[in-house]
């Protein structure tokens, strides 16, 4: 369904003195139609997460490689081509509160798209397909319709919004943290409903976040990014249970364990270091690996370890 091939972005900024920020390099994934799937795209803050979203959705250009849609490259679509793929790619952003304008009632953000292409033939059946929408997602007609964005919770706008998606019916919905403003609370209604609209549905996911916990809880996937390059992809469970780039190992140890006897023994520390610093020819974890070699002075490829398990790594080559 979607392929990103070799995708790159780089961003430039300053006036006199030109400074070239590499944000996604030659990334590389498929997400096929033939079962829907949940993707993950993970990392710290920088990682290339956000702007991998960004170009899959087409708000940017890539500097190089395509993003495929069933085979077409999306910057090369016609008119029709492109509202049909806008149609069938939709996005839940982070922040469930600057989704919204605050002037207009929120029954506009579903009558949109709805007008837009055309769904329902009659106001009446478009009125029922919004309350079916509404209520697939926990939510009551008439305790939203007709409120203002300020009027409701952050749970209940980020619910919304899926169930604006709900209506559209698209394959693949490309969710950019759409849990990390919300009370914890919540957030596993949030992820329940992604999964029930995977199952229901068979509408396919792009998660992006920095929660190695709520992605291992919905991922069939997941992708570790680090600086805009992939260190290691595979299966939910092999990449969770069984990491092996020491990126994705330092991830994992970070995580709290609920369990007072298994308390943290010593401090999990990942070395920073300043962008000038880090060797761009090699391998970008290189300066703050705890067990780098000679080799790793070399750009490592991403190598198939195991099935559906890859890593970026010369310990493997």
């Amino acid at each position: 369904m979607i392929e990103v091939r070799n995708l790159t972005k780089v961003f430039t900024s300053g006036f006199l003195k030109k400074t070239r920020i590499v944000a996604v390099d030659n990334v590389s994934f498929k997400l096929y139609d033939k079962a829907p799937t949940i993707l993950t795209l993970a990392g710290e803050s920088g990682s290339g997460k956000t702007t991998i979203a960004k170009l899959i959705l087409g708000f940017i250009k890539p500097t190089k490689g395509e993003v495929l849609y069933k085979g077409k490259n999306i910057w090369k679509m016609s008119n029709a081509e492109w509202k049909e793929y806008r149609k069938n790619v939709q996005a839940v952003f982070q922040d469930p509160y600057s989704s919204f304008n605050p002037l207009k009632k929120i029954d506009d953000v579903l009558w949109t798209p709805i007008k837009k292409f055309k769904i329902t033939q009659s106001k009446d059946e478009a009125l029922e397909l919004i309350n079916k929408s509404l209520e697939a997602v926990g939510l009551r007609p008439n305790e939203v319709l007709g409120k203002y964005p300020h009027e409701l919770s952050g749970g209940q706008r980020q619910r919304l919004m899926l169930a604006r998606a709900f209506l559209i019916k698209p394959s693949l919905i490309v969710a950019d943290e759409p849990v990390s403003m919300i009370d914890a609370s919540l957030r596993a209604n949030i992820l329940n409903l992604m999964l029930d609209l995977k199952r229901k549905l068979g509408v396919s996911f792009i998660y992006i976040t920095h929660d190695l916990s709520t992605a291992h809880y919905v991922s069939d996937q997941i992708i570790i990014l680090y600086r805009g390059s992939i260190m290691e992809m595979g299966a939910a469970d092999k990449v969770i249970y069984s990491p092996k780039h020491p990126y994705t190992k330092i991830l994992i140890e970070s995580i709290p364990v609920p369990d007072p006897s298994r308390r943290w023994r010593k401090k999990i520390v990942i070395p920073e270091t300043r962008l000038e610093q880090i060797k761009s020819s090699g391998c970008k974890f290189y300066n703050r690996c705890p067990v780098k070699t000679a080799k790793c002075i070399t750009p490592p490829p991403l190598i198939k370890i195991e099935e559906n398990h890859w890593v970026a790594c010369h310990r493997y080559s």
